[in-house]
């Protein structure tokens, strides 16, 4: 049998996963305009020629980092929403992961990624804009699907829209990231959830 011939070159000295997730909390911390090369470099432990040839430049480094959020987000939505359970009780443990992720940064609540750094760089940047909207929709559509389900078992009042009620979840989803930022104590936010959705189920 003929030996397999033998890799050409320098084996990769990086898990790219990892350093994306590297990538992302260097971006979480002090958003896109906050954050240069030189910081993401040290986070990675990667030179900047090596970080061009593995992500490209600045702006295709936090897409990638946004998309690897809004796929853990789609994750935890599903896991959250999922149909065995009254739509009530999904709802909060959407809120609960939420705040969960919201309150993950150690020392100070960070609440959002996606909230905390693209809505201001979306204003002048379509690329970024074009990823919020998209990951914002995603997230409405996937929400939008389970409270149909629960409309349709007698969940909700009749003539609900399930459209309108999924972006009035998302919009207090919105809400709670961005006092958790400020310094909202989590035991408010979890009181405000309750009332939100005491509101949305009727």
């Amino acid at each position: 049998m003929m030996n397999p011939p033998k890799r050409r070159g320098r084996p990769r000295a990086y898990d790219p996963e990892r350093a994306l997730t590297c990538v992302l909390e260097s971006f979480w911390k002090s958003g896109y305009s906050g954050t240069s090369l030189d910081d993401i470099a040290g986070a990675t432990g990667m030179n900047r020629p090596s970080l061009y040839a593995a992500f490209g430049g600045k702006e295709e480094l936090y897409l990638k980092a946004l998309a690897q959020y809004w796929s853990m987000s789609r994750v935890a939505l599903r896991e959250a929403l999922a149909d065995d359970v009254p739509l009530r009780e999904a709802l909060m443990r959407v809120y609960d992961k939420a705040i969960s992720i919201y309150f993950s940064g150690g020392e100070r609540p960070r609440g959002c990624f996606a909230i905390g750094t693209a809505i201001t760089e979306a204003v002048d940047n379509p690329e970024i804009r074009s990823a919020l909207a998209k990951g914002l929709q995603a997230l409405d559509k996937g929400i939008e699907a389970r409270i149909r389900a629960a409309a349709a078992r007698g969940e909700l009042k009749p003539g609900a829209d399930p459209a309108m009620l999924a972006m009035l979840v998302s919009a207090v989803m919105h809400s709670i990231a961005i006092r958790a930022r400020y310094g909202t104590p989590r035991a408010e936010l979890k009181k405000f959830a309750r009332a939100a959705v005491d509101l949305i189920c009727g």
